[in-house]
């Protein structure tokens, strides 16, 4: 049971007597320019309003000499020069507990739904460093997603990092939410980084369902904030998963999306003057992706699986945050218009797709199945354009001809409807039945059973 009086004692102990002061100078669009106070980046400062309005929180993004630069968590209506900046001594932390479970929680970690205040004892710093790269444990088990295609053909380790690339309205949302209710991860943490209104909501009661909200946090961030909040609901997320990390769960985090979490530190940076450098994009997103993406993995403790979404802009996998979030994780998922507009979902390009640790964490007939069925869609794809209008002519070349009498069953195997469920046992099992090759019970048991959270 939480203390109620324990944040009141911490506020005590944490209390600074000397109040750090400045007051506001410029307003420049989104950046709060002013006199002081002394603070350092990423501070949290108060903004004072006048006419009994309630302070407005800002953050330090940059110093130009004597004169801080913040940007607003909200809105700066109602900031005017002369304004008193007041520096809060601290950055930005999350209350932390199993109590987040079930609950939406805003860019500052506080309740966004309609339960009660978010209290606790422990705080997690939203910026903090990745894991010591020499104590990170060794990712040998899979974690399951519950999605056939995944666990089939591009097996994911407990603790990897994967993205999942694809342009706008191919179904990565519904992709994240077959994988939060299927997963046999401990817990799952959803950051929706500058996403419509519209789809939070969506995303809890139709992708996620009651089921996946009540092992799970949402952290939401939407786009119509400011560029500060979606970039610390990303860190706010991470924080939260990191806490679940250290008390030894294996944790699912997914993030949608890395793109939105760019464009709002592009804006930060063109705001406090930074040179564009590629596509538009500032030096400092480029320092920040590595940042925030080494965060998850494994540690000595526990485990975070990430799967991070990237939104491609006019399906050019090639483009400035693709290529370097690409370079960057552990393996890629391809998401196809094309296999979209056919009405194939989920819509997952294999071919196109890699999981660098699908060998390791896989038994020797789990790969041996994966690769004859790759094989056998490449020497498809190659073809299907003569078999299509006909030229192909049966008997001509044996590797077409086994390809073309396993298509739909590969097909069958790779579509799965949205509430569709797909244990690891049922799915090596269909696996081996497609490939023609006996996968023995006890790979399956390369992961555990979901656990169960009716206690």
């Amino acid at each position: 049971m939480i203390d109620i009086f324990e944040k009141y004692r911490t506020a005590v102990e944490e209390l600074d007597p000397i109040r750090y002061t400045g007051v506001v100078t410029r307003v420049r669009g989104m950046l709060i320019e002013s006199s002081g106070p002394q603070v350092v980046v990423g501070e949290v400062c108060q903004i004072m309003l006048s006419r009994g309005h309630a302070p407005v929180f800002a953050e330090v993004v940059g110093l130009d000499g004597g004169t801080v630069q913040l940007m607003s968590y909200g809105d700066v209506q109602g900031i005017e020069i002369g304004c008193t900046v007041i520096a809060s001594g601290s950055v930005l932390s999350v209350p932390v507990g199993k109590h987040l479970l079930g609950r939406v929680l805003n860019a500052m970690g506080k309740a966004a739904d309609d339960g009660p205040e978010i209290l606790s004892s422990v705080h997690y710093p939203a910026l903090a460093s990745a894991p010591d790269p020499m104590k990170r444990a060794t990712i040998t088990r899979r974690i399951v997603t519950g999605v056939r295609a995944l666990d089939g053909l591009l097996a994911v380790g407990r603790g990897q990092r994967l993205g999942i690339f694809a342009g706008s309205g191919v179904g990565k949302s519904t992709l994240l939410g077959m994988i939060a209710r299927n997963t046999n991860a401990d817990v799952n943490v959803i950051a929706l980084i500058g996403e419509r209104g519209r789809e939070v909501v969506d995303f809890i009661k139709n992708d996620l369902g009651p089921e996946g909200l009540k092992r799970s946090v949402v952290v939401a961030a939407t786009s119509d904030q400011s560029p500060i909040a979606r970039i610390r609901g990303a860190y706010v997320a991470t924080a939260i998963a990191e806490y679940f990390r250290d008390q030894g769960n294996d944790v699912m985090l997914m993030f949608d999306s890395v793109t939105r979490f760019a464009k709002a530190q592009r804006e930060i940076g063109l705001a406090i003057g930074e040179p564009p450098a590629t596509r538009g994009y500032t030096p400092s997103v480029f320092e920040l992706l590595p940042k925030l993406l080494e965060r998850s993995g494994t540690s000595d403790k526990g485990s975070i699986t990430g799967f991070y979404t990237v939104l491609v802009d006019g399906d050019d996998m090639d483009e400035p945050i693709s290529d370097t979030v690409r370079g960057i994780l552990d393996g890629h998922v391809i998401l196809s218009r094309k296999l979209a507009q056919k009405y194939h979902y989920p819509a997952i390009d294999v071919l196109s797709s890699i999981s660098r640790l699908a060998n390791r964490v896989s038994g020797a007939k789990s790969r041996e199945a994966a690769a004859r069925i790759r094989r056998m869609m490449a020497v498809y794809d190659d073809a299907e354009d003569m078999i299509a209008v006909g030229a192909y002519q049966k008997g001509s070349n044996p590797a077409i001809d086994e390809s073309m009498e396993h298509h739909p069953k590969i097909e069958n195997f790779l579509c799965q409807e949205v509430g569709d469920t797909a244990p690891i046992g049922e799915t090596l099992a269909q696996l081996a039945a497609v490939a023609d090759i006996e996968i023995p019970p006890e790979e399956a048991e390369h992961a555990d059973p979901a656990p169960s959270y009716d206690s």
